[in-house]
């Protein structure tokens, strides 16, 4: 039923696309996926930023496991994890948060950078191991996906006084004074959250879901989505003091999580309403802006073909054919896939393409649903 809907609302793919492919008797699943590990993920199982001096991150291992999961692909999976744990939790993920940051130091060596950890990737590892455990029917993904997601509550969680508990960026530098907080909306993709709660029912993942839900919706009053936003106690959201409003390569990812909803998600209609503005200037504009002022809704610049592919799903998700099919066409003219230092740009490529080919979806509750056939 979703492949029929899907292909009413997206447009003739071109080969560009990588579509699914069956060579002789092998189907494979997802051929960007093998372009991505082939030109980003090393032998070990770590993903390389060519673009930040060969840096890792905690971001770029999380949304390896989510990639290769969708694509069913077993052994990249587990060398991702194993080098996530190894290096970025000091060989235990039972007992701590990754760093956020690894690559090499000042004195020449190479480790960790930076130890404090990011909360999205956090949250994203939890989902992808509980969801892992699930599909490959694998208890011990489920155990340290349930160990990570407790560790996630105790230690990037606050109990913002007028909002409720809600996720932290991280477990230090985001609580600068004693009544604010800066906040990532993009850091609290519902789906997951959702996902969370349902499969830890007597944890506080619960109570993250309308907290996140408020974080999304009250900073984006004009339907421009932030990088950041401030919560002050007995004065709510207020534009974040250093970014100022602005929306860039944080806040692309918020338009991709919402439009990636389920169709039945209760708040599906409220989120794409509330981002209407954006799918309108990107129906006007033909290419979503490089930065835009949350407050102001003023635009500056031209997105990367990975804004593009981001915009996609909340384009199809709003009944813009039109507006899909111009988007299309431009990451089909700047051919992303072809290069190998634009980490970043083939991440929301690989999102929002593989969501838009059919080749998963996010149930109501959240729970990961692959396409793991050529069929």
């Amino acid at each position: 039923m979703i492949r029929r809907q899907f292909l009413t609302l997206v447009p003739a793919l071109s080969a560009a696309a990588l579509p699914l492919q069956a060579v002789g008797s092998t189907c494979r699943v997802w051929p960007a996926w093998d372009n991505f590990r082939e030109r980003f993920l090393n032998e070990e199982g770590r993903v390389i930023d060519s673009s930040q001096a060969g840096q890792s991150t905690s971001e770029g291992q999380s949304y390896a496991l989510f990639f290769a999961l969708v694509a069913n692909d077993r052994t990249a999976f587990d060398r991702i994890l194993h080098w996530t744990e190894d290096n970025l939790a000091g060989g235990d993920l039972t007992s701590r948060l990754p760093a956020w940051q690894w690559g090499k130091r000042v004195d020449g060596t190479w480790g960790v950078i930076d130890d404090n950890a990011a909360a999205d990737s956090d949250l994203w590892i939890a989902y992808v191991l509980a969801e892992a455990a699930r599909l490959w029917k694998t208890p011990r993904y489920g155990a340290l996906g349930e160990l990570l997601a407790g560790r996630i509550l105790r230690e990037e969680t606050a109990d913002l006084p007028g909002l409720g508990p809600t996720l932290l960026p991280g477990p230090r530098g985001f609580h600068e004074a004693s009544d604010l907080w800066r906040l990532n909306p993009s850091y609290v993709p519902l789906q997951l959250v959702r996902r969370l709660a349902a499969h830890y029912p007597q944890s506080g993942w619960r109570q993250l879901v309308p907290t996140s839900i408020e974080l999304i919706v009250r900073s984006a009053p004009l339907g421009f989505a932030p990088e950041w936003i401030a919560y002050k106690t007995n004065a709510g959201f207020q534009t974040d003091p250093v970014t100022q409003g602005v929306g860039s390569f944080n806040a692309i990812r918020v338009y991709l999580w919402a439009g990636m909803l389920a169709q039945d998600d209760p708040m599906r209609a409220v989120l794409l309403s509330t981002f209407t503005p954006m799918v309108q200037h990107v129906a006007t504009q033909g290419t979503p802006p490089q930065e835009v002022n949350s407050r102001t809704g003023a635009a500056s610049g031209s997105g990367s073909a990975g804004f593009s592919a981001a915009l996609l799903p909340m384009l199809a998700s709003t009944q813009r054919p039109d507006a899909m099919r111009q988007q299309r066409l431009r990451i089909d003219a700047k051919a992303p896939w072809e290069r190998s230092d634009n980490y970043y740009d083939q991440v929301l490529t690989l999102f929002g393409l593989g969501w838009t080919e059919g080749l998963y979806r996010f149930a109501r509750d959240g729970a990961l649903l692959p396409r793991w056939t050529c069929a």
